[in-house]
């Protein structure tokens, strides 16, 4: 504040808004305290905390504030620790200060400055946003004016109700009108604050054929009007909506009040859409709720003003019955409600609440005309004009199967109908894995992911109730576009591997698919090992180890594919969970390997505790025979030998020629073997040689630097335009040793051989007669070689 208007100003203010800049200044800074600075006063037994002492100073409590505020930063993810305080904000939260400051005024002078600021607040909010004559009601619970509203309409309907309370109601009974999209728990909140029955309520279904599946249909709601008068039942009031919590569709709302004027019914209008009136294009629909009774608007989020009251607008001469009904007060704590709002307005200025508006508008409207040219994303307020909300969600029908021809041809014909047959079961999951990465990627953006009855997993872009708190730009939405093309392919060429992956697991040996509907990636998949019990759900320890091991093997694959292990409820079996894919996967090689691997960790896993068995039984035969040698000993060398003086002279005169007897223990054939032919010969026998594992027979080898599991060379990271014809020729030459010496001796008589290039059987000839010549003294022993080396 400048030092010629702070001369002007209060001192007391003037020292209020400074001690709140430091405040803020404190508590917003991220810095901790050293702990020479934090050295406590000795601690008193009967009053633990900050209260030993003479007290503490503003700093020291903000401080202690500040640390209760960001004490569990370490443990949670790194994210914005306050949100966007700007000069605004901070006039909002100065307006709390004030309220608290204005209350110890003398009683006259109270009066009239609360009565100024509400009169002149209401006056604002009614003229910005086109509600001529009206009174304010400001509330913090967004839903408590609909409650006030509700019991205005009770008392203007029944007459004697604040003498018979509950009879009049019971005699006639009321009935509040509700759409079928309307926020979920709002009606069960009516009941519970006014002391309702459930079935005083009634929900009017939306249009299912004509029209907007999320607008009320008007003529079902005229019909059960009828039916509750002819149940002698009293139509009271209906709540509609200028933009649904869900989707920010606006009912009919002219319509509804001409069915509300016919039948005397009191109607009430919320929704985001009714910030728009305070544009000069707003539309016809949202125009119409100028004429309701009663309106709420919620101007903190729209502003960005934090701590600010919601207002219900509303129309009624009676100002006996509003105050009954509580939508008045005489209280000044009541009044000053008005007072961040009042600060607020008048620093934005009507320029400024109307450019903030305005800017919100225009983000929604630039987002749907860049989804407007995305294939596989669907727009469900699209016919809406003007609105500034902008849900969408990713879909793929048959026909679009067919727009790329490659990768149908790759997945082949009968897999593409089977994964369209899935995509109703696989959207959800897929959208809801594109919401939460679009939020990662572009957190300004405000996105929120939603589950609507109807279409489903959906994502909401709101920039009226996030853009002016998160600071949203023109370019984050252009960002916002950018990042959701990039991820289309993925998402497309999920969706299609899907049923691929199903087929391959089904017809694998060992493996066994599980349906997760809530998995985004390209499937689920388990083991089954040889002492799986498949009826049980409980834990499997020697499952979770092989699946322990293969996931382990997967991720050292160093693949594009993610692997994780799962689900994270106990009682359910370990599964492998495979991530987004790429348009490039080879799914029968991804299935191959994993059955593999899985098989080969069983194995060795078994080969171990059969060796452990194995040596364990050999240890307890060696010392069986080991005694038994002992005891032959014994009887061949005599008693006398045995006494240490007669021996020794017996040894001496006549030696005994004894042989070496040991054992040894071979693991691979599991039994004990003598040593005589070790000490005899002086070589240790060689034993046998267990078999090699086999492997997958659909595991294909890869050029240096290709990642796992690429369908084919054309998207891999080694493949080049200068050396892609030297990778192939290197992996034909693999392919040609791996066939084994019995295919390349009979490659020679193979007819269907390359015209200019050399036989294979020349080349033998020509490499023989080249050794021949410089090695002359080897020709026989080549010529008489064993017939198993040919």
């Amino acid at each position: 504040m400048p030092s010629s208007l702070q001369s002007l100003v209060d001192p007391t203010l003037a020292e209020m808004g400074k001690n709140l800049k430091e405040a803020m200044k404190i508590l917003e800074d991220s810095e901790r305290r050293t702990e020479e600075e934090n050295e406590k006063q000795p601690e008193s037994d009967d009053i633990p905390g900050p209260l030993q002492g003479s007290g503490q100073d503003m700093v020291s409590i903000l401080q202690l504030v500040q640390n209760l505020m960001h004490g569990d930063e370490d443990k949670a993810p790194p994210s914005s620790r306050i949100q966007n305080i700007g000069e605004q904000a901070h006039m909002a939260l100065l307006g709390h200060s004030l309220g608290a400051y204005i209350s110890t005024l003398h009683k006259e002078k109270l009066r009239k400055l609360t009565t100024r600021i509400l009169s002149d607040t209401t006056l604002w909010l009614c003229r910005i946003f086109r509600y001529e004559n009206g009174c304010a009601y400001f509330h913090e619970e967004e839903r408590e004016g609909l409650v006030k509203i509700c019991r205005l309409a009770f008392h203007s309907r029944y007459e004697d109700f604040v003498v018979d309370g509950f009879n009049v109601l019971y005699n006639k009974k009321p009935v509040i009108y509700l759409s079928a999209a309307a926020r979920p728990g709002l009606g069960q909140y009516l009941c519970n604050q006014l002391g309702l029955p459930f079935p005083c309520l009634c929900r009017v279904p939306c249009n299912t054929v004509f029209g907007s599946q999320h607008q009320m249909d008007v003529a079902f709601l005229e019909k059960l009007i009828k039916e509750d008068l002819e149940k002698g039942r009293l139509p009271l009031l209906l709540v509609a909506s200028a933009g649904t919590a869900a989707v920010g569709h606006t009912d009919k709302i002219g319509r509804l009040k001409e069915l509300c004027e016919q039948y005397g019914l009191w109607l009430h209008v919320d929704g985001v859409n009714l910030a728009t009136l305070a544009l000069s294009s707003a539309s016809s629909s949202v125009l119409a709720a100028t004429k309701c009774d009663s309106m709420t608007l919620t101007p903190g989020p729209w502003l960005g003003l934090p701590a600010v009251p919601a207002v219900t607008l509303y129309k009624h001469d009676d100002p006996a019955l509003t105050l009954v009904a509580g939508l008045t007060s005489n209280k000044p704590s009541d009044k000053l409600r008005a007072l961040p709002l009042w600060l607020s307005l008048q620093y934005l200025g009507l320029d400024g609440i109307v450019e903030r508006i305005k800017h919100a508008c225009q983000l929604s409207q630039r987002l749907q005309e860049n989804l407007k040219k995305v294939d596989h994303i669907k727009i469900l307020v699209e016919e809406e004009l003007n609105s500034p909300v902008v849900v969408f969600k990713f879909f793929q029908e048959l026909p679009n199967l067919g727009s790329n021809p490659g990768l149908t041809a790759a997945l082949g014909p009968n897999v593409a109908p089977s994964a369209a047959g899935q995509e109703r079961h696989s959207c959800n999951a897929l959208n809801r894995w594109l919401g939460e990465q679009l939020k990662q990627l572009v957190p300004e953006s405000g996105l929120t992911i939603m589950d609507l009855e109807a279409e489903g997993t959906c994502v909401r872009f709101s920039p009226l109730m996030t853009a002016a708190v998160l600071g949203t730009r023109i370019e984050d939405v252009d960002q916002l576009a950018a990042c959701i093309k990039s991820k289309l392919p993925v998402l497309t060429c999920t969706l299609q591997l899907r049923e691929e992956f199903k087929q391959e697991v089904a017809a694998t040996a060992g493996l066994l698919h599980v349906d997760d509907p809530n998995w985004p990636g390209i499937g689920v998949v388990r083991y089954e090992h040889a002492n799986d019990d498949k009826s049980s759900l409980k834990s499997d320890p020697e499952g979770e180890k092989i699946h322990a091991g293969l996931l382990k093997k997967l991720n050292e694959l160093e693949s594009d594919l993610m692997f994780k292990m799962g689900p994270e409820y106990r009682s359910m079996k370990s599964c492998i969970y495979i991530g987004m894919a790429s348009d490039d996967v080879d799914i029968a090689e991804l299935v191959e390997t994993i059955a593999v691997t899985a098989r080969e960790i069983e194995e060795n896993s078994r080969l171990l505790e059969n060796m452990t068995e194995v040596v364990r039984k050999g240890i307890q035969e060696a010392q069986v025979q080991l005694q038994k040698a002992n005891e032959e000993r014994l009887l061949e060398e005599g008693v006398l030998r045995q006494i240490p003086v007669v021996g020794s002279v017996l040894n001496w005169f006549s030696p005994l020629q004894a042989a070496r007897k040991g054992r040894t223990f071979n693991l691979t054939a599991g039994s004990l073997e003598s040593t005589e032919h070790t000490y005899v010969s002086k070589v240790q026998g060689t034993g046998v040689t267990p078999p090699p594992t086999p492997s997958g027979t659909r595991i294909k080898q890869r050029l240096p630097g290709q990642k796992p599991f690429r369908r084919s060379l054309k998207g891999s990271d080694a493949m080049s335009e200068t050396s892609s014809v030297s990778h192939i020729e290197d992996l034909e030459r693999m392919d040609q040793l791996s066939t084994g010496p019995e295919q390349n001796a009979s490659e020679p008589s193979s007819p269907e051989q390359h015209p200019g290039a050399p036989g294979l059987h020349e080349a033998k000839q020509s490499a023989a007669v080249q050794e021949k010549a410089e090695h002359p003294a080897d020709d026989c022993p080549q010529v008489e070689e064993p017939e198993s080396l040919r």
